[in-house]
């Protein structure tokens, strides 16, 4: 992987800040002229140092205010069941995010819905059909003290 420059570091900044800048506008932030800006933006594109560009959508207002956190630990571990959870996990919309970990449980979600009672559906008749979990805890946000997406470059 190519080491970055300071330059290409503080555009992926000004992009993960927001996205929708322009490139005249992140290259008046820089000191620079467009057309080197553009060739950067691209080239850091390119190369997969940006992924997409989305919209980070404002939960309540989409009627998602719930977030549960489920930490899931299978009963069996082999390479099948593992990607055979992966795969079960993938195909429920619900789920924003899934780690698989390493400690005492297998897999973290984190899910948001419209309520508690759309939460329970979701658990009784999505996440519970799929094979091999063997323990479900589920926690629930009270508060959300600050969410980022910026990576600390």
């Amino acid at each position: 992987m190519e080491k970055l420059d300071e330059v290409d570091l503080k555009i992926l900044r000004i992009l993960q800040k927001d996205s929708k800048k322009t490139t005249k506008e992140i290259a008046k932030e820089l000191h620079l002229t467009a057309s080197p800006v553009y060739e950067r933006v691209r080239r850091l594109e390119k190369k997969k140092y940006i992924k997409k560009y989305v919209a980070l959508v404002d939960k309540k207002l989409v009627n998602q205010p719930i977030t549960a956190i489920c930490m899931v630990s299978l009963r069996y571990h082999d390479e099948g069941f593992i990607d055979t959870f992966d795969r079960q996990i993938r195909a429920l919309r619900e789920v924003q995010e899934c780690y698989h970990m390493a400690g005492k449980v297998d897999f973290f979600l984190k899910i948001n819905l419209q309520s508690l009672d759309a939460y329970h559906e979701f658990v009784r008749l999505k996440l519970s059909k799929i094979d091999n979990i063997g323990v479900l805890e589920s926690y629930f946000v009270l508060k959300e003290i600050f969410h980022s997406t910026e990576y600390n470059i």
